[in-house]
């Protein structure tokens, strides 16, 4: 450009290293190539011209979640000349109207967990596996807890619904299985252990919670009431979990157990080797290991008499029949079977 300023194109084209011709061309027109292209155009008819607007936008607006292979075998049955090449040329117009003119969509964001970030904690209902003890059927939970980076999972069979002393038992026992503390600990609003609990206490397990976590000097967290997503690192894996505890009691030959010690070591052998072998374990050796490590078992965790409280006497003997019994072991709480 320099070099045109003060000489003919012919002259400066031969300094710039390019022909006259070029020189000529970029004097009569200086936009770029990418600048002159013009926007490709339709090559062919439409083939849905005459159905798009009146017919299928109808449809998308009436019933927003249609499949569009619906869509097409509607269409394809209202006017039999459409070739069934199209198709692909819907469900591409399809997806084009949607993003331009259907219902708003969530954005959700890839979480990065650090090693030794975060760890997860949930309850998972067991029924559908179809598990007695003693030709009984047995109702129950599973707590799960898993490390959100490495997969270390570990599973505890708990008896009843959600509680804090579920919670507390389970955890722990993860933790000390584990060998290391994560620097949080996340689990959802836990509404099913605050439920038909009035207010004092609630703040009471509210308090004995936040105590646990500061014992193992681990922060809480939640995630928002009614968004499993956000706890997707545990939520996903729950039916992995289920789905291998059913592969294994298929592999058994049976999903009746002699009493609940049987079974209780029948998933924790299967949580145990579900991890050792993990075809990721090559990779667990470089990652930063978990160096915080429990100390002791968090004393505040056990449950306190209350006058809600009663105990259920073995069968043949009287007494007061109740939903569980709280076994005092040392100064901790754990959730026991209904006799």
């Amino acid at each position: 450009m320099k070099s045109r300023q003060s000489n003919l194109p012919a002259i400066a084209a031969a300094k710039a290293g390019f022909s006259t011709a070029t020189a000529y061309r970029i004097e009569a027109d200086p936009r770029l190539p990418s600048q002159k292209k013009k926007p490709r155009g339709r090559r062919r008819p439409d083939p849905l011209a005459g159905v798009w607007d009146s017919e299928i936008v109808p449809m998308l607006k009436v019933s927003p979640g249609i499949r569009a292979v619906a869509i097409f075998e509607e269409i394809c049955r209202r006017h039999p000349e459409l070739a069934p090449g199209v198709r692909r040329t819907l469900e591409r117009r399809i997806a084009r109207w949607r993003a331009l003119n259907g219902p708003n969509r969530d954005v959700i964001f890839r979480q990065e967990h650090p090693p030794g970030r975060m760890g997860l904690s949930d309850f998972t209902d067991m029924g559908e596996l179809g598990i007695t003890i003693a030709d009984e059927p047995f109702d129950h939970r599973l707590y799960h807890f898993r490390l959100a980076f490495s997969g270390f999972e570990h599973a505890h069979v708990v008896l009843g619904g959600e509680s804090f002393v579920a919670l507390a038992e389970g955890l722990q026992n993860a933790l000390w299985a584990l060998g290391g503390v994560p620097e949080q600990h996340r689990s959802d609003s836990l509404s099913a252990a605050f439920r038909n609990l009035d207010r004092d206490a609630r703040e009471d397990l509210t308090r004995r919670y936040a105590a646990l976590c500061a014992h193992y000097r681990m922060t809480a967290t939640r995630n928002n009431p009614g968004l499993a997503h956000e706890n997707g690192a545990i939520e996903g894996p729950h039916r992995h979990l289920k789905m291998a505890i059913a592969d294994a009691l298929l592999l058994r030959g049976s999903r009746d157990f002699a009493d609940l010690g049987a079974y209780r070591r029948f998933v924790d052998e299967l949580g145990g080797w579900r991890w050792s072998a993990q075809p990721c374990s090559g990779c667990r050796s470089a990652a930063p290991p978990i160096t915080r490590k429990p100390s002791s078992r968090s004393p505040r965790a056990a449950a306190s008499p209350s006058k809600r409280c009663s105990i259920r006497l073995p069968r043949g003997s009287s007494g007061i029949a109740c939903a569980c019994v709280f076994m005092m072991t040392g100064s901790t709480a754990f959730l026991a079977r209904p006799i």
